[in-house]
């Protein structure tokens, strides 16, 4: 992803979400360091929309949660070996499609 691309992300969701999530005036914003996210376009961005940032420091795992659900997800995948994306998207599926089925359309833990 570019910069850009994060940009825009940001002004179709961003303020979106923090008025679906009634997070009212007091909320802080919080990403990683990729160079996407600290690039002076995405800063200008985000401070011309008065968006107030949680410092954070450069690759903490133990601190990013994400990265470990990341790592568990990259494990799961590998573990199928799809060789493209219409096989990753089948193996992925077919659990989840059991338990629709054995939930009967109710929800599940997907």
């Amino acid at each position: 992803m570019r910069m850009e691309n994060y940009v825009d992300i940001l002004k179709q969701h961003l303020k979106t979400s923090v008025r679906k999530l009634k997070l009212g005036r007091k909320w802080v914003f919080q990403m990683d360091n990729d160079p996407k996210h600290t690039s002076e376009v995405v800063a200008k961005w985000l401070k011309d929309n008065k968006v107030k940032v949680l410092e954070w420091p450069l690759q903490s795992a133990d601190l990013n949660l994400i990265e470990n659900v990341w790592a568990e997800l990259k494990k799961h995948v590998q573990a199928r070996r799809p060789t493209n994306l219409t096989q990753l998207h089948q193996r992925c599926q077919a659990k989840r499609l059991t338990q629709v089925k054995q939930f009967k359309g109710n929800a599940t833990k997907y």
